[in-house]
């Protein structure tokens, strides 16, 4: 249940990307990139490997967008709570 979840989060954060918040390049091409780490997370979890580090880099991104971009932060939360559910 909480990768269905997770993948819902993931694709609610790819529609907010598609409605183009005014992002500049490399802000977008760090939240895809981040977006693919966490789908690979994801796939590791199913195997039993986690990666802590991914924490971090959903954190350091809730930061980067918080004054911002307050939705984007918000879904990027919900994702890091999800992340914690899992035991990730």
């Amino acid at each position: 249940m909480p990768e269905r979840q997770l993948q819902q989060q993931l694709q609610d954060l790819r529609d907010q990307l598609a409605e183009d918040p005014p992002l500049n390049d490399e802000d977008k091409a760090a939240l895809i990139e981040l977006m693919s780490e966490i789908e690979v997370q994801l796939a590791r979890e199913i195997a039993s490997e986690p990666d802590a580090s991914l924490v971090d880099g959903v954190n350091l991104a809730v930061e980067r967008f918080e004054a911002s971009h307050p939705t984007l932060a918000g879904s990027l939360r919900s994702i890091l709570q999800t992340l914690a559910n899992m035991g990730i």
